[in-house]
């Protein structure tokens, strides 16, 4: 059985992960200035701000409390951005 100080150090360090990812899209977004890049920059960190309330807060199970919402936006930044990037392509040909 895991302690409650061992399941917020590893909550922790999946929300530097996620930021750190985001961190790294963002680096890209700034060389090419593709919207898909920053788009999944804010989606990690929608996912860091989650993932970092859920341990803060103390929340038994993610997926029944109004934090999984973030997680919901942040893959919904992340279709969206597809969907227009895909869209902006087909009628350049």
């Amino acid at each position: 059985m895991t302690s409650v100080a061992t399941e917020a150090f590893v909550g922790g360090l999946i929300a530097g992960g996620y930021f750190t990812v985001g961190l790294f899209f963002l680096r890209f977004w700034a060389r090419t200035r593709d919207a898909l890049f920053a788009a999944f920059a804010g989606a990690f960190w929608l996912m860091a701000v989650g993932q970092g309330a859920t341990v803060l807060l103390g929340l038994p199970e993610e997926s029944r409390s109004i934090v999984y919402l973030l997680r919901l936006a942040a893959f919904a930044l992340i279709i969206g951005a597809i969907l227009v990037k895909n869209l902006r392509a087909r009628r350049q040909r």
